[in-house]
């Protein structure tokens, strides 16, 4: 039952990213030492960046309101401003964000590509009834190619192969029963602990894949960070941290302003920054930093397994 309860919603919304590294602002104004030489980005619209802006797929965030506090505007990014991935690329100490594989060229692909696409999951075929995406599997296609565009940049495989050093760092997924979509009973305040407790399920089975990872793999290194449990204290006691909006959206339409995703032209919330959702799915700009600021440098023991991503660029 739980099983069968993870792939329906995965289908419809896989939460997954895969961060590779060899190794409250816009790009800070402040320099921070680049910490690792790239950053490479798995995943769906939580991470995407401009990957479906070819594709005929209704998965799309390439107009206003999407970007409306993102420098130039709408970018393909779900969310008002910077995804996670933009926010470790800036804790990272990287001058730029990361580009889609769809543009990225030349020499910017040594410090790396952003290959997530939205409504792409593990299976190839979650996400189908949105249209076009690139599954995983299509995503690590991408890498390939990239990874051939490297060595010819570099001139052999062997100094590529010093360059793209082996990190990678897993999310697990997040509280999907508790996203504005989902919410449930009379007042739409309530998560649905059925879908909450199938992702459980699966994060416990990724973190013990991680271990597993680490002890097949000695040249490698893999890291699980807790996006379940540090997105849940959000949940739970979110004013502290900034949050007074956890069950609706800043953008949408409906219940919840969830019932249709963000329109064109629509005017979001003014109070971006004390909402936790941007609009069904996705968390705001804030939320993000949040999560992402935590997933580098852990806040407690159980936000990332058995280091953070801090520790991950150090080693």
């Amino acid at each position: 039952m739980a099983a069968s309860i993870v792939r329906a919603s995965l289908n419809k919304f896989s939460w997954f990213v895969v961060l590779a590294m060899a190794l409250h602002h816009h790009i800070c104004s402040v320099a921070i030492a680049q910490q690792v030489p790239c950053f490479f980005i798995f995943g769906d619209s939580l991470m995407d960046n401009g990957n479906n802006h070819q594709l005929k797929t209704v998965a799309r965030a390439d107009y206003p309101p999407y970007g409306i506090d993102f420098p130039g505007g709408p970018s393909g990014r779900f969310c008002n401003g910077r995804t996670p991935a933009d926010v470790l690329a800036e804790l990272l100490g990287f001058d730029h964000y990361m580009p889609p594989f769809t543009v990225a060229s030349g020499l910017e692909v040594l410090k790396g590509v952003n290959y997530a696409s939205a409504a792409a999951g593990i299976r190839e075929d979650s996400g189908e009834e949105l249209g076009g995406r690139i599954p995983f599997g299509g995503q690590v296609e991408n890498y390939k190619k990239t990874v051939s565009q490297i060595e010819k940049l570099l001139g052999d495989g062997v100094t590529a192969a010093k360059h793209l050093s082996k990190k990678f760092a897993l999310h697990g997924l997040g509280q999907i029963g508790c996203c504005p979509f989902k919410l449930d009973g009379p007042n739409g305040t309530a998560c649905v602990e059925n879908i909450n407790d199938a992702v459980q399920i699966f994060n416990r089975k990724l973190k013990l894949l991680v271990d597993q990872l680490n002890q097949d793999t000695p040249d490698a290194k893999f890291i699980y960070l807790d996006t379940y449990g540090i997105f849940k204290e959000l949940l739970e006691n979110p004013v502290p941290k900034g949050f007074t909006v956890t069950n609706e959206a800043c953008c949408g339409v409906g219940k919840n302003n969830a019932l249709l995703t963000c329109l064109p032209f629509q005017t979001p919330c003014e109070n971006r920054n004390q909402y936790l959702f941007w609009d069904s799915f996705h968390p705001t700009d804030a939320a993000n930093e949040y999560v992402s600021r935590r997933s580098y440098r852990a806040e407690s023991p159980s936000d990332a397994h058995p280091y953070d991503i801090s520790r991950l660029a150090e080693v």
